[in-house]
């Protein structure tokens, strides 16, 4: 049971700083990733057909015999996750709550930003959570879109990303928050941008790093945690050619990966 891989999907290549925080986190784990690239982006698309789209990408990462699903992507996160609780025995978690509960313990004043794409904003599952856990809090929200082609183009650093975050966040900064959750797997590529433009006393919560620190108490907890020495490994899968994705792996990862399979029938 324990050395069964960690299964992680996301509709892209964002999850990858998920993946990054895992290896992180956990060193001896093996990790299985698929990445939708065939149907990126999921924020698009109606409720059920990423209920669909959720549901065909954990049978897929059940065929590794995963020990724990891994949402990493928001969209998903917010519409799937509900959803297949009630189908599936694996243990199943997503991005959104761990960023919520984190930020929530973060902010002195009850004033949290969040930022995300469009249909993350839109869907208001940050918001939500925020409020369930502390009904208090008020939470201010900004949509973002540049950042994930600038993230993915590598522009991570460069002055265009610092006008876009100036641009996006100077009327969020203005509602006096004290703490923002990066509500998109892309933006931690964008911390310093995100950071310049919002101040010093603003604190930003990572989902991805979140999640990971959350997967490793709820594996510690089941029993499940490796404990070996050997360093784990990673697969990676997508549903489209896989070279961009091993393009934009290496800024995401900040080391190689010489492999990726294209699966056609998720």
């Amino acid at each position: 049971m324990k050395d069964r891989p960690i299964g992680v999907f996301d509709s892209g290549v964002g999850g990858l700083t998920v993946v990054k925080q895992l290896m992180k986190e956990m060193p001896n784990e093996d990790i299985v990733y698929f990445g939708d690239t065939a149907r990126v982006p999921y924020g698009t698309k109606s409720a059920s057909t990423i209920r669909k789209f959720s549901i065909e990408n954990v049978l897929f990462l059940l065929n590794f015999d995963v020990k724990l699903v891994i949402i990493a992507c928001n969209t998903s996160s917010a519409i799937g996750l509900p959803f297949l609780g009630k189908y599936f025995s694996v243990p199943i978690i997503g991005v959104i709550k761990p960023g919520a509960r984190a930020a929530v313990r973060s902010t002195n004043n009850g004033r949290i930003g969040v930022i995300g794409t469009r249909a993350t904003i839109t869907s208001g599952a940050y918001e939500n959570e925020v409020r369930s856990i502390n009904p208090k809090v008020r939470v201010f929200s900004r949509s973002c879109p540049l950042f994930v082609p600038l993230a993915e183009e590598g522009w991570a650093n460069d002055g265009i990303a610092g006008a876009a975050a100036k641009k996006y966040l100077t009327g969020l900064k203005q509602t006096g928050i004290d703490t923002v959750i990066l509500g998109c797997t892309h933006y931690p590529l964008l911390r310093k941008a995100i950071s310049g433009a919002l101040g010093k006393g603003v604190e930003l919560v990572d989902s991805a790093e979140e999640t990971a620190k959350e997967a490793s108490e709820l594996l510690e907890e089941c029993g499940m945690k490796n404990r070996g020495k050997k360093a784990g490994s990673a697969k990676f899968y997508v549903s489209d050619a896989p070279e961009k994705f091993l393009e934009v792996a290496r800024k995401f990862l900040g080391r190689e990966v010489k492999k990726a399979e294209q699966v056609k029938d998720v």
